[in-house]
């Protein structure tokens, strides 16, 4: 009986390493054709001839789905759900470690993922961010400039990500987190509570 199920495994697991691809391979186009925004999970499936469980069985989230689409690390979207379940309270704590940690993990050069002159996936990223990241902290907000103050955390963390991993200042450059946490963290909390 398991010689039977032998030459059976090894199917399906192909099957399911190309109906991953093939999922992978729609994704991309559909986010390139539509956007983040204009991309659904159930369009993805039908392009790839899955079921949409199948989608959310191999990337978890439209989120994931799209971070492996364009090649961002997996532990982003969890990482950004993490950050906004404790609300607007230690919220520049939070944002600052979750950028450095995943940034530190990662190996890639920041400006090396968001910069790829006339590649499509610099436009999905921006529109990911966008969504994900400023329209959330946006919403956060009771203020009439709330998108302004969005923007200038993003101003913060660029500034970061620039000064750490691309240019590499010291002390930027070989502080540990908790440090840097510990002095942007209260300057992004006041961009986005300071009146």
């Amino acid at each position: 009986m398991t010689e039977q199920s032998s030459p059976a495994r090894p199917g399906r697991w192909r099957s399911g390493a190309e109906s991953k691809q093939r999922i992978l391979d729609a994704a991309r186009a559909l986010f390139r054709e539509h956007g983040y925004g204009g991309t659904t999970v159930r369009a993805v499936a039908g392009e790839a001839g899955v079921d949409p469980g199948m989608v959310f069985y191999f990337f978890g989230t439209k989120q994931g789905l799209f971070a492996a689409a364009i090649e961002m690390s997996a532990q982003v979207p969890p990482a950004l759900e993490e950050v906004f379940a404790g609300g607007l309270d230690g919220l520049g704590e939070r944002i600052v470690r979750t950028l450095v940690k995943n940034l530190d993990a990662s190996g890639r050069t920041p400006l090396a993922m968001l910069s790829r002159a006339g590649d499509p996936a610099d436009a999905l990223l921006r529109e990911y961010i966008d969504r994900e990241i400023t329209g959330r902290l946006a919403n956060l907000l009771d203020t009439p400039d709330a998108a302004f103050r969005a923007g200038m955390v993003n101003v913060q963390l660029l500034g970061i990500a620039v000064a750490r991993y691309v240019v590499r200042i010291e002390p930027m450059a070989s502080a540990s987190i908790d440090e840097l946490v510990s002095r942007f963290g209260p300057l992004v909390q006041r961009c986005l509570t300071d009146g």
